[in-house]
Order: structure tokens, then sequence, then C-alpha cells
């Protein structure tokens, strides 16, 4: 028996799968059908308890050719059905067995249709896993949760360089997903990835054509010295901002961030492309939006969220950035929105 336990004192009593020990975390939850293992391991999960809201989870099995960072980047795990015996020609192993190589935490046997429905309507909380009734002592540790900073422990320790080519990006990790590396070497770039907290001058002095901000954890705000770094760094190069990274430029830029409810966490949003008059159908993993009001002038509002209204990418002219909340990389998703690396290149070229 494992058991669920919320801040808010809702209980779920299921099965524990994978590793078999207690995890606090900010539970959350994912709409994608697929992709569980690309989930797993985006680093943008950091500290997070994810749900997964489709009923079976593990039916194709795990690989290495899928893996968006070296482990599992999450908390725990949260399924319906967890399958026992997965089939899929690329399959490797089965999800019990990653997650417990892994050591992360899993619970199935939970309606997490329910689940789902609470934190809609109470918005994102902290909660725990336990293997027996949790403590007295547990319970008010995981009312106390915070994660702070997690830019910090995901991002990469030192710079490396992951292909040669033409033109060359620097890549500022603050948890990036390895389709990002990928979809830049597939057109023809050169890529070194530097940690997050890196000087603007080693950047600047290392002859790049352009700067890519990647996708992370956590609240944008909690990274002031990456913040007073971009602004070194805008209007220097041409940049792309994904997800944190749009983020964390609107901050640098001058506008305010705020936290969603609930967050937007899967592979099937729609976002309105309002240049192109289309939507797209995209992956998404963010739990913080920009205030659209504190949006500096001159900045020009390219994409919003069609479910909720929302900012989901921007363009400043003049600084020669453009940024977008969703995954053009997708892994997992559809790959609507690819382009958007192919007009990051065409940046660089101008």
């Amino acid at each position: 028996m494992a058991i669920l336990t919320l801040e808010d004192g809702t209980r779920f009593v299921g099965e524990s799968f994978g590793a078999k020990h207690d995890v606090t975390g900010e539970v959350v939850f994912n709409t994608g059908m697929t992709g569980y293992q690309e989930v797993l391991t985006d680093p943008s999960y950091c500290g997070q308890i994810v749900t997964m809201t489709y009923p079976l989870i593990g039916n194709y099995g795990v690989n290495q050719s899928d893996l968006e960072s070296a482990k599992p980047q999450v908390g725990g795990f949260i399924v319906r059905e967890v399958c026992s015996r997965p089939s899929n020609w690329r399959s490797e192993g089965d999800l019990d067995k990653y997650l417990s190589d892994n050591n992360i935490c899993g619970l199935c046997g939970i309606d997490t249709r329910a689940l789902t429905r609470i934190i809609r309507e109470k918005g994102t909380m902290r909660g725990i896993i336990t293997q027996g009734e949790p403590t007295d002592e547990q319970i008010e540790q995981m009312h106390s949760f915070e994660l702070n900073c997690p830019v910090d422990i995901v991002t990469c320790k030192e710079k490396y360089q992951y292909c040669a080519g033409n033109p060359k990006v620097a890549v500022i990790d603050l948890g990036l997903k390895q389709n990002i590396l990928k979809s830049l070497k597939r057109r023809g770039c050169g890529v070194t990835v530097f940690p997050a907290k890196t000087k603007p001058d080693e950047i600047l002095s290392g002859g790049f054509d352009g700067i890519l901000l990647t996708n992370g954890p956590g609240n944008p705000k909690d990274n002031a010295e990456v913040i007073a770094n971009l602004k070194q760094l805008i209007g220097k190069k041409p940049v792309l901002g994904i997800c944190l990274g749009h983020l964390l430029a609107a901050l640098a830029a001058g506008a305010d961030t705020e936290k969603l409810k609930y967050g937007h966490r899967g592979a099937n949003h729609p976002v309105k492309d309002l240049d192109r008059d289309r939507v797209y159908i995209t992956s998404q993993n963010h739990g913080y939006t920009i205030v659209e009001e504190t949006i500096p002038k001159g900045v020009k509002i390219t994409h919003r969220n069609w479910n909720d209204g929302t900012v989901e990418g921007l363009k400043y002219n003049s600084a020669g950035m453009f940024t977008v909340q969703f995954h053009p990389e997708t892994s997992p998703g559809p790959e609507d929105t690819a382009h958007i690396f192919d007009e990051f290149v065409s940046n660089m070229g101008k």
C-alpha cells in the first residue's frame, strides 16, 4: 500500500511501484497520451510529482533513445494503471524497473481523473507519497516544502561542445531537453552548451552567431543572476527563448511573471500564431506566465494559448529576439511548430 496526501488533506490510497520510498513535491498533471519517458526525463519537472491523466502508462516500455536528459528528473510519478508487459519493437525494458533503477517513487491504482479535477479546481498543491500512513512530522514537512532555484540543480556544471557546424549557437542550459540540441544539429548548427550562470563576456567573446535560452524548472524570479546576465546579452546577438527562457527574457526586458493556477503540461495544447492566423497543437510544460499588462512597448505578442488566452510568444524587434512559451522541439508532442528553429537560423543568417 502507498498513500498520496495533498496539502488540503485529500488522500488517495494505491499501490507502490518503482522505488519504494517516501517523496514530497509539488503535484502536477500532464495530459499527454504518450511520451511518458520524455516527461520523466524533462528537467523542467525537477522536484515535482507528475500525474499522467491518460489511464494506461508504460505500454510501449522504455529505451535509451527517448531520454531528454541522462536520468529521470521527476520527484515522483502517478498513474492509473502501469503496464507490466510492454509491447513495442523499440522497448528495452519496463517502466517499473526503470523507475526502480533510478530511485523514482511511483504510485498506481488511484483515480487520476479525480486527482486532476482537484488540482484544476483548487490549483497546484504540495503532496507526499508514503509507503504507509504518513506521520505528523511528514505532513508538517510536506506543508513547508519548497524547492528554491532548481535551475542550479539541473544545469550543466561546465560548458561543452555538442556538435560543430554553422551558424554557431551558444545554448544557455537552464534545464535543457536533448531534442533542442538535436533540432539545432539537424539544421547544420554548431552548438556549444553553457551553464545557466555563465558570464555574458564569455558568451559574447566566443564568436557565436546566436543565443538560445532553454526550458527549465521553477519560478523564473528565483534566477536573479541569470536575469541580470541576460540584460547584457539582449540586443547583442539574435536570441531564441523557449519556455523558461521565454519567461527570463521577459523579466530581463522589464515585464513581470505570475504563477498559473495549475499550469500547462501536455502534448495537446492549442496555440494561435497571430501573424499566420493559424492554430498549432503544441507541447507544453510550465507553471508560470507573463503578465500581459507589463510587457514593454514595442514588444509584439506573436502567440496566444487558445485555451486561456495567456501570452505564448513575443517578438522584440529592436533586440533581434523572439521567444515562445511552448516547446517547438516537441519530444513528446506534435511537430507543428518546429519551424521556430528555422526562423532562428534565418535570423542568425541576417
